[in-house]
């Protein structure tokens, strides 16, 4: 499958979809807030599915549940991937220093 942008490619074909007009104008008002038509929503929503080569989100009755678990996932494998990239105690960093390194400062309690 050709890399395409959906934002930047050529628009020479229409698509029609049947939708009621009170979900229309919402979602219209929704996408407006976020600086966007229907149109442009629709082409991001088809554009992530390229992206990632299937629905951009999980679609289940318990979507909710599925997205924070995969979240949970996640965090974890990059947590682990973290301890085992540590190779003796110099590469530790401490909290003192993370918190310097982003201008955090550490409250006295």
């Amino acid at each position: 499958m050709e890399n395409l942008n959906v934002m930047n490619a050529p628009k020479t074909s229409t698509f029609q979809m049947r939708i009621n007009p009170e979900i229309k104008n919402q979602a219209e008002q929704l996408f407006q807030n976020c600086g966007m038509t229907l149109t442009d929503a629709i082409n991001v929503f088809i554009q992530q599915s390229m992206n990632v080569g299937g629905m951009p989100f999980i679609v289940t009755q318990n979507s909710r549940e599925a997205l924070k678990d995969q979240a949970i996932a996640r965090l974890m494998s990059e947590i682990q991937k973290g301890r085992d990239s540590v190779r003796s105690e110099n590469d530790w960093v401490s909290e003192e220093e993370m918190l310097a390194h982003f201008g955090i400062g550490v409250d006295a309690e």
